[in-house]
């Protein structure tokens, strides 16, 4: 039986909401029915200063939080994270957790989900550890490659990191995947993009600011090159973990 609530004996303030205020959103972009990904979703969570969420639960999803913007502590299981810039957090199938902007300036936190089966253990990825451990550090010409959330941790289907680019690299060769599909968000610089299946019907080629993503099915080649500065971004698969 649910214990009675008590009430105030004495009237609070109201609080006024204009239409587009809001302290916590969610902006869903790509997934599942709104582009030609099966099993992968993004979207952003935003955060106003002192702003909160209610919980969230994701019944056949297992989820990976990306700290892009500002500073957030998730609530789960009892246990509270705090991510900071470019730490991440997984959260495995029917796991409620809630989020808060606990710094000064409105956060940003990149989710993506994939659909999975099996519930595994919450995992926390800590940027400045990662970004200086070199087992986790993949050094490739003209990039390097983090490895935030590898085949080492148990989960279904996600595989995730980071990859910052030197000014003026190109990924070469190109590259696709067969049985995973991805999305790659772009936090920091500007550039360009390919995705496409074989050269003869490249159609997809585009500039890339920060903010921008693109969702890549299988079978897609998609090279990234950078311009003046540093490109960072954010990929993420789901699929088969080799």
């Amino acid at each position: 039986m649910n214990k009675p609530h008590e009430y105030p004996t004495t009237a609070n303030d109201p609080t006024m909401l204009r239409r587009d205020d809001a302290v916590f959103t969610y902006e869903h972009k790509a997934g599942p029915g709104t582009c030609n990904l099966d099993l992968l979703s993004y979207g952003v969570y935003k955060i106003s200063p002192n702003g909160q969420s209610d919980n969230l639960f994701h019944n056949d999803r297992e989820t990976l939080l990306f700290s892009v913007e500002g500073k957030t502590e998730v609530t789960v299981e009892g246990q509270k994270f705090v991510l900071d810039y470019y730490d991440t957090l997984y959260i495995p199938l029917q796991t409620a957790y809630s989020l808060r902007n606990c710094g000064d300036v409105a956060a940003r936190v990149v989710v993506c989900k994939a659909l999975a089966n099996k519930r595994h253990n919450l995992h926390y990825s800590s940027w400045k550890e990662i970004s200086q451990n070199e087992e986790r550090i993949r050094h490739l010409d003209g990039k390097d490659v983090f490895l935030m959330f590898d085949v080492t941790e148990p989960d279904d289907r996600l595989i995730a990191g980071y990859t910052i680019y030197e000014p003026y690299t190109r990924a070469w060769p190109p590259h696709n995947h067969t049985d995973q599909e991805e999305v790659y968000i772009f936090s920091k610089g500007n550039g360009a993009m390919e995705v496409y299946a074989d050269e003869e019907t490249k159609t997809f080629v585009t500039s890339m600011d920060e903010g921008d993503a693109v969702a890549i099915p299988v079978l897609n080649f998609h090279p990234v090159f950078s311009q003046e500065e540093e490109l960072h971004f954010i990929w993420c698969i789901a699929g088969e973990r080799y």
